[in-house]
């Protein structure tokens, strides 16, 4: 087995480089949220200046130099009644020229600015291709784009189509600066009704040994696929190759499986390809699979393939509500990223519930278990200092999520939920529940106990009434969103490849 502290996660262990001998009391203390969550007051689109962690759907962050960026699909909740409440009351509405793919950045992954939009239009070869092929439908938008440096150029790879069909264009642009301006290149994979894959959701990865350049992407339709790309042209390195298979679902007229993130983590020598089931504004739910090569061989937490149609675990999110909050649906379509320093984040949409139209960014901090499987932070990063904890720390009423998929089926079309079913049904969300840690060891209401080792920061709940123990929990500092304080949190696995997610609120 490989060196524990290895597989901590840079900020876990940044927790345990904080102090020597015995560490200073962890005290919460108030701290007001960064945004509000409902952003219905700036949702018109002359305040798009003010749209920083709002709107974000799809997102993919790279850190340049001090800087990080995140691109996104052109996706804005538009609050019709304020528009109207405007005009009746004879306000100016300025005329804004909006364009396709939203940029923002952040030099702490808290704060963002919005910088405007990569385009000005719809590469017209990709318009064609789709509506030629989609009986003039589709291509109104720009999906899930995807930024890469190479050399002295940032490419931009996106994706144009139409809903609920493989008419898809997976294009690509250039620029010598992260914020444009782009220039168009070509395109790199495109697909029709006769495809068996979709050429959406591209992501792409340097393999570490060989230098050799792949895109991940893909879609309900046919799965998620990879396909070799040349280094030089950032297009495919054969001309029409539409790749393989990596991964996929087995009924495809009820499951989505879409949205691919690669990453590799050096250190445990292992790429992650992070995927997205079932539909996006309610169910959505990121998984992850892992392989030692970048292009194929994934398998999942019960070493089953991700190319195999059985479901896939690990379940990293999923709709939650912890108390004092109307909850999050849409939990899904990551972007996973480093900030260079060995600190791991995921990024993803958010949809407030309960309507679930408003898209808000969820950036959580990332670790991994002691057996490699990467898990994230119950609550949004919000710039919380690290913190090595005490044993005497942790007593105290604690809300769980144990993070479960969906219970039931919906009637879908291409894998989302149809019109009228855009709100969670009461036991598609996970909800929190409570339980005390006492300063005996002892769990309340003699559900059990619980240790925590302070060397690793791992908590350990063992339950009386035969319930599985979970001994991986990582302990750390972080924001609870819903109560407005710094405190302790935990995330980690159960062994049905389940999260488990806590946070001391008393």
């Amino acid at each position: 087995m490989k060196n524990l502290s290895l597989y901590l996660g840079a900020a876990a262990a940044c927790c345990l480089q904080l102090s020597c001998g015995d560490p200073a009391a962890f005290v919460p203390t108030f701290a007001p949220n960064p945004w509000d969550d409902n952003y219905a007051s700036v949702s018109a689109m002359d305040d798009y200046g003010k749209w920083g962690p709002y709107n974000v759907h799809d997102p993919s962050v790279r850190k340049v130099g001090d800087t990080y960026y995140m691109y996104s699909t052109d996706a804005i909740y538009f609050d019709r009644q304020l528009m109207r409440e405007r005009r009746e009351r004879g306000d100016s509405i300025p005329q804004v020229t909006t364009g396709f793919i939203q940029v923002r950045r952040s030099n702490d992954l808290v704060n963002w600015e919005y910088v405007g939009w990569a385009f000005p239009e719809i590469p017209h070869e990709a318009v064609d291709w789709v509506r030629g092929n989609a009986d003039g439908r589709g291509a109104g938008n720009i999906w899930a784009p995807y930024m890469i440096p190479y050399k002295d150029k940032y490419r931009l790879y996106f994706c144009v189509s139409a809903f609920g069909r493989k008419d898809s264009y997976l294009g690509l642009a250039e620029s010598s600066s992260p914020e444009g301006p782009w220039t168009q290149v070509g395109c790199v994979v495109k697909t029709n009704g006769s495809s068996v894959m979709n050429a959406i959701d591209p992501s792409v990865i340097v393999d570490s040994a060989t230098g050799r350049w792949w895109m991940h992407y893909g879609s309900y339709f046919g799965g998620l696929y990879c396909v070799e790309l040349n280094p030089e042209t950032g297009l495919t390195l054969k001309e029409g190759d539409q790749g393989h298979v990596v991964a996929r679902r087995a009924n495809y007229r009820q499951d989505n499986l879409e949205a691919p993130d690669i990453m590799y983590h050096p250190e445990l020598k292992e790429y992650y390809l992070f995927t997205s089931y079932d539909p996006l504004q309610t169910t959505y739910n990121v998984r992850v699979g892992r392989s030692q090569v970048v292009e194929k061989d994934f398998t999942d937490f019960f070493g089953v393939a991700l190319a195999d149609t059985t479901n896939n675990f690990p379940i990293l999110t999923a709709p939650y509500r912890f108390d004092n909050h109307p909850g999050w649906a849409g939990t899904g379509h990551c972007g996973v990223f480093t900030d260079g320093a060995g600190n791991y984040y995921m990024a993803h949409q958010g949809r407030l519930s309960p309507q679930n139209q408003m898209m808000v960014l969820h950036v959580r901090q990332m670790f991994f278990l002691p057996d490699g499987w990467p898990v994230v932070s119950p609550e949004r990063y919000a710039g919380t200092p690290a913190h090595k904890f005490r044993m005497k720390d942790l007593p105290g009423d604690w809300e769980i999520i144990r993070v479960q998929e969906p219970s039931f089926k919906r009637a879908t079309e291409a894998g989302q939920v149809l019109g009228g079913e855009g709100e969670l049904r009461g036991e598609e969300c996970n909800v929190s529940r409570h339980i005390s840690l006492l300063v005996d060891g002892q769990l309340s209401e003699n559900r059990g106990t619980w240790t925590f080792d302070g060397h690793t920061q791992m908590l350990t709940l063992s339950f009386a009434n035969g319930e599985e123990p979970i001994d991986n929990l990582i302990i750390f500092a972080g924001h609870d969103w819903e109560n407005q304080t710094e405190t302790v949190l935990f995330t980690g696995l159960d062994g049905r490849g389940r999260s488990v997610w806590g946070k001391r609120v008393k």
